[in-house]
């Protein structure tokens, strides 16, 4: 552990995100998710000779507001480039993508971490066309879908400005909601149309030349991300104080085993023999127009998360987990306007996300207005934290009537200081090896005597209360 500690991990992220147009970029082939294999593609996406391909006007649009949303410059001027090289899911054996005019450039976004706010540069942002689907069958072979050739796509290029998995995973959840809010993609890691590639080196800690660096391909999700850093990490540490040397090559991460693996030589610009698309021409683009997508653009995280620290109290993090999905905000500001408190409501929902949110679901499996009902009642003493959650569950199971629910089954906090004195003075009377635990310095034993305080109140006393009345019970 010591021999890892003296290193730190630097990072960088190519993250390809498909673009939710109707048609693809090249053609007028549809994009549609999950049809039938080689349905969904034409000679000019499959490259067959004497085609000419056709920029679609909708995938520059959409490419300028990802670049607008995190804070890129757009040229006036790009243009598109062919990639060569041989893939077998890639028919025509090179990609049309931007190799030195890209579309957007020099950009930044900011996530929370532990140490506070960072700051994420963003190198370039360009457009380009996804390859096919190679489908590995035991007795079949290898066959290939050619429906996903020509959907259009961006891929978004970080600084190597990262250092550790858990900034690179809030990088690429800020990434996620900033498109998201957008409105350009659907972003479903599961089907594809959000994928990273993890580029780590390693080095020793203060110094400033970067190591050589690894590439792990076509990663879909934030778990396996960080699972296959801290994997890349550790082997990359024991090789080097091995006296191994690290080779520029491009692995794939392994879920089953949980390790990385070599694919191939990682390639150099150089090897793919980049040069001008002769059938495209430049994209020209007017201050008039990229102001005309700018208007365009909604408020995005950043805003929300700013309103949200100011005038609702919220933390950083905490309004970060908020605004990370849409909908999860869009819910948060309708529950927002039928209570008074707001940061409890705020807790209230982020402890209930796993239960509000199903995987790959995109609604809160609650009622906002309900919900709402029991953050006014937590606020208002009516009910205590832990009657809350009883509350919620039958409001997210049974759409359940908050304050008629409690009423009904004699749930109301109880705040009469004669009782919950009682309680206290019963707790420490009935427990005295919890007592002399508590005076010798085990602080655990407050929580066990509070644990019976709420024992005795039917877990309906005020905890506040509680609290005090029992520390002055421990004090004589």
């Amino acid at each position: 552990m010591k021999m890892i500690k003296d290193y730190e991990m630097v990072i960088g992220l190519e993250v390809h995100v498909e673009l939710k147009t109707k048609t693809k970029i090249f053609c007028n082939c549809k994009t549609d998710f999950g049809a039938a294999p080689n349905t969904q593609c034409c000679p000019v996406c499959m490259g067959m000779p004497g085609t000419l391909p056709v920029l679609n006007k909708k995938v520059v649009e959409y490419a300028v507001k990802a670049g607008l949303a995190t804070n890129c410059q757009i040229a006036s001027f790009s243009k598109q480039d062919r990639k060569n090289y041989f893939y077998p899911d890639l028919p025509k054996a090179y990609q049309i993508s931007q190799y030195d005019l890209p579309l957007c450039e020099h950009g930044w976004l900011d996530i929370e971490s532990e140490e506070g706010t960072k700051r994420i540069g963003i190198t370039r942002i360009h457009i380009e066309e996804d390859a096919g689907k190679l489908v590995h069958d035991d007795e079949l072979g290898t066959l290939i879908d050619c429906n996903r050739c020509g959907v259009p796509l961006i891929e978004i290029v970080s600084e190597p400005d990262l250092r550790s998995a858990e900034d690179a995973v809030a990088y690429l959840k800020k990434l996620r909601a900033i498109i998201l809010y957008t409105g350009i993609s659907d972003c479903k890691m599961n089907e594809g149309s959000l994928r990273c590639d993890v580029n780590l080196s390693i080095r020793k800690k203060g110094s400033e030349k970067f190591g050589t660096r690894t590439e792990m391909k076509n990663l879909n999700s934030f778990a396996f991300i960080a699972k296959a850093i801290e994997y890349e990490y550790k082997r990359q540490v024991e090789a080097v104080e091995a006296g191994e040397e690290i080779v520029q090559e491009t692995r794939r991460y392994d879920p089953a085993s949980g390790k990385t693996y070599q694919m191939r030589s990682k390639e150099n610009a150089n090897d793919y023999r980049y040069f001008p698309d002769p059938d495209l021409p430049g994209i020209v683009l007017g201050s008039d127009k990229v102001n005309e997508i700018k208007k365009s653009i909604p408020s995005l995280p950043d805003e929300r998360k700013t309103q949200y620290v100011s005038e609702y109290g919220l933390s950083p993090y905490d309004a970060e987990i908020i605004v990370s999905e849409l909908f999860i905000a869009a819910f948060f500001e309708e529950a927002a306007k039928n209570t008074h408190h707001k940061k409890i409501l705020a807790n209230l929902l982020i402890s209930e996300l796993p239960r509000l949110v199903s995987q790959d679901s995109e609604t809160v499996a609650a009622d906002p207005v309900l919900f709402s009902e029991v953050a006014e009642m937590l606020g208002e003493g009516d009910i205590n934290s832990s009657t809350a959650k009883k509350v919620l569950k039958e409001v997210i199971t049974n759409n359940a009537d908050p304050r008629k629910f409690v009423e009904e089954n004699g749930l109301m906090q109880i705040n009469d200081d004669s009782v919950l004195k009682k309680a206290a003075i019963e707790a420490v009377s009935e427990n005295p090896k919890m007592v002399s635990d508590y005076k010798a310095g085990k602080a655990a034993a407050f929580k066990s005597l509070m644990g019976k305080c709420m024992q005795k109140t039917a877990g309906k006393g005020n905890p506040v209360k509680l609290t005090a009345f029992l520390e002055e019970e421990l004090s004589k």
